[in-house]
């Protein structure tokens, strides 16, 4: 996958913001590993109020059940780098806001932290419309923790473009 670069962040956010504004939708995020970088690309927008509501960052997973009501057990059980965190985390965000679309990210972007199992590059995402089910879906993305993390910020633009009809 190649790397965005910000020109092409911004056109993903504009076209996004296009769409919620042509369906009178609001978006909420709720994002860990990328920091609120979805939610700067998005207000770098002149005018991104009329359809972006609000972000959340939640690093921690004392922050994910403080912010989002993500149960303990999920993240004992399934860990913050997981479908079914995600999942909470894009309810927890909608539950938290005036938005009828959220999505939620949560990875690892390393360069440490990752093991056999949840690989440094593994990003969760969700994209849940408000009383709908929620979509997850992971990506391993390669390169620097700045790659990663860009991919991941870039995906989550095209997974909410796919959710808004855009």
């Amino acid at each position: 996958m190649s790397h965005s670069t910000d020109a092409e962040l911004a056109e993903l956010a504009t076209r996004l913001g296009a769409c919620l504004l042509a369906t009178h939708q609001h978006l909420t995020l709720a994002e860990s590993c990328t920091g609120g970088w979805v939610a700067k690309v998005i207000t770098d927008i002149a005018g991104s109020s009329q359809w972006f509501d609000r972000g959340f960052v939640t690093y921690t997973n004392a922050s994910k059940q403080a912010l989002l009501n993500v149960p303990a057990e999920t993240l004992e059980n399934d860990g913050a780098v997981s479908a079914a965190t995600v999942a909470a985390m894009a309810h927890g965000a909608l539950a938290q806001s005036n938005a009828q679309l959220s999505c939620a990210i949560s990875g690892i972007a390393g360069p440490g932290g990752g093991s056999d199992t949840k690989p440094v590059g593994l990003v969760w995402f969700a994209w849940a419309v408000r009383d709908a089910a929620v979509r997850t879906e992971q990506q391993i993305f390669s390169g620097d923790r700045e790659a990663v993390r860009r991919q991941a910020v870039a995906h989550a633009l095209r997974g909410l473009l796919d959710v808004c009809g855009g």
